[in-house]
């Protein structure tokens, strides 16, 4: 345990140093206030749902396209990075466990990821409480909701990002997988799968297919956790597709969790196995 904890203290240092992320962080808190400021919008009172459910919406949407590309690119080197420097043969020079080595990393970079989206969306909650506007305690527990899940959707792709870094030798392979795991997840999977929807008119695919459907993209599971119910799931018509479906929230949760412990599972026993 108290080697997992030095090698996740050392992955956060390094990412202070990192001015990227830095950057990131103060990228998340400007446009998470921005969406705050623009939660008043007359689309809020129009279809009766209040400024922090108009701002939910804004920033899951927000958060489908930044939290993974950030995670992949935190994670899509962590193992192959520090093999091209040599630096991964003097940490396995001291007396830690391959285990530790990526579940501390994972930890660390997890750790990173976390504070960016609780800082960043957190400023959110700060300026809708100084402003009020009358929000219901189920809009707060919404928010909640969000940045608890956005934190798990960053721990599905550091965990995918750790896969790629351990089955390729070179970094470039690596940023190139990265590349093609968001587009893949992000973009690519919900358009065709809205295309098999819309050519098969709910003659075969039925609500059991339609879940599991859901379910193979993390993306998709995120989607119908946060916009699935309430004012949010009226303002982006992800409501209708929720009550399609039988994904409790539970089960979207535990599938996030799958996924992350699936890709980080095999990461371990593929850099167990793995010639230096």
């Amino acid at each position: 345990m108290k080697n997992l904890i030095h090698i996740a203290g050392k992955e956060i240092q390094e990412g202070l140093r990192n001015r990227w992320v830095l950057a990131t962080t103060l990228l998340l808190a400007a446009l998470a206030l921005s969406m705050s400021f623009l939660g008043n919008a007359p689309t809020g009172s129009t279809i009766g749902s209040n400024r922090l459910d108009v701002v939910i919406v804004s920033l899951s949407s927000l958060t489908i396209f930044l939290i993974p590309l950030i995670a992949l690119l935190i994670s899509h080197d962590a193992v192959v990075g520090e093999m091209e420097r040599g630096t991964m043969l003097l940490l396995l020079s001291y007396p830690i466990g391959r285990k530790q080595v990526i579940l501390g990393k994972f930890l660390g970079q997890l750790t990173i990821l976390a504070f960016a989206t609780l800082f960043g969306y957190g400023s959110t909650a700060v300026v809708l409480a100084l402003t009020g506007g009358g929000i219901d305690a189920a809009s707060w527990l919404a928010l909640l909701s969000l940045i608890g899940s956005s934190v798990l959707l960053g721990a599905v792709f550091i965990a995918i990002g750790f896969f790629a870094s351990t089955i390729v030798r070179e970094r470039s392979t690596a940023a190139g997988i990265a590349i093609g795991i968001w587009l893949l997840f992000v973009l690519i999977y919900d358009m065709a799968l809205l295309g098999l929807l819309v050519f098969d008119q709910g003659q075969m695919i039925g609500t059991a297919l339609l879940n599991i459907l859901l379910l193979i993209n993390p993306t998709d599971a995120y989607r119908l956790l946060n916009f699935g119910t309430g004012g949010a799931g009226a303002l982006t018509g992800m409501g209708g597709v929720a009550g399609t479906t039988t994904l409790s929230a539970g089960v979207l949760t535990l599938a996030l969790g799958l996924w992350t412990t699936i890709p980080l599972g095999l990461s371990v026993l593929i850099f167990s196995r793995k010639e230096l």
